[in-house]
Formats: structure tokens, C-alpha cells, sequence
């Protein structure tokens, strides 16, 4: 298993989580679709990691994926770690905060320019700063 910068006891995580949270940070669950206010959020901001508040994205490279997830076609730079997800019988590319190691979602080559890329990100484990 893989060290990370933030580290906690099974027991911690649980106290400074959500239930949800908790079950997307450390269990690698999904959020539903749709069901995430952060996927319309369009004012200037950064949205960084529930589990550790590491800055992960900002505005300026969210769009509108239409998947029901809060879309990225870039992180900031070293905010993120990623592995091999060969779940469900299909072969993803997972994306986890480099800073505590939590599952953040998978990243997809269908994205826009200029890097073609689609961080598909669960606005669960996101906490949103206005800037």
C-alpha cells in the first residue's frame, strides 16, 4: 500500500467524514449522477479535497462534461496520484488525491483541448473555495 503525506486511522477517517465521503474517499464508491451541487458550480474558485484540503482543481479548467460528474480537463499540478482500476471487468485509469490518497473519480482520454482529457470527479469529496 501506498504512503501518502496524510495519513489516519480507519476510525479517523470516519470522524472527519461524511458517511458518503468516507464511502468515496476510502471505499472507492461512486456518487449517483446529477446528484452533486458542484456539478453546475460556475463562479471562480478552487475545489480542493474533503479528506485532506489539498487544492485539486479550479474553475478555470472545469467544463461541462454532461455526465452528471463535476468534469476537469486538468488538475493542478501534483494534486493528483494515479492507478489502475480494473473493476466492473473494465480497464480505468483511477485518480486519488496525491496528498492523502483518497479516491477522487477516474480520468478518461474524450476530454476538450487543450490536454483531451476528462478528470470525472465525485463532487462529494470536494470542497469548493469562491475566489
Amino acid at each position: 500500500m501506498a504512503e501518502f503525506p496524510v495519513t489516519k486511522t480507519d476510525e479517523e477517517w470516519r470522524r472527519i467524514l461524511t458517511p458518503e465521503q468516507y464511502q468515496i474517499l476510502r471505499g472507492h464508491a461512486t456518487e449517483r449522477a446529477g446528484s452533486c451541487a458542484l456539478n453546475t458550480e460556475k463562479r471562480t474558485g478552487t475545489f480542493s479535497c474533503a479528506g485532506c484540503g489539498q487544492e485539486l482543481f479550479t474553475n478555470e479548467t472545469k467544463f461541462n462534461s454532461g455526465t452528471g460528474w463535476p468534469s476537469f480537463y486538468a488538475p493542478r499540478p501534483g494534486a493528483i496520484g494515479t492507478t489502475v482500476d480494473r473493476s466492473y471487468g473494465m480497464t480505468r485509469t483511477e485518480v486519488h488525491c496525491s496528498r492523502c490518497g483518497g479516491h477522487l473519480g477516474h480520468v478518461f482520454p474524450d476530454g476538450p483541448p487543450p490536454t483531451g482529457e476528462r478528470y470525472c470527479i465525485n463532487g462529494a469529496v470536494l470542497n469548493f473555495t469562491p475566489k
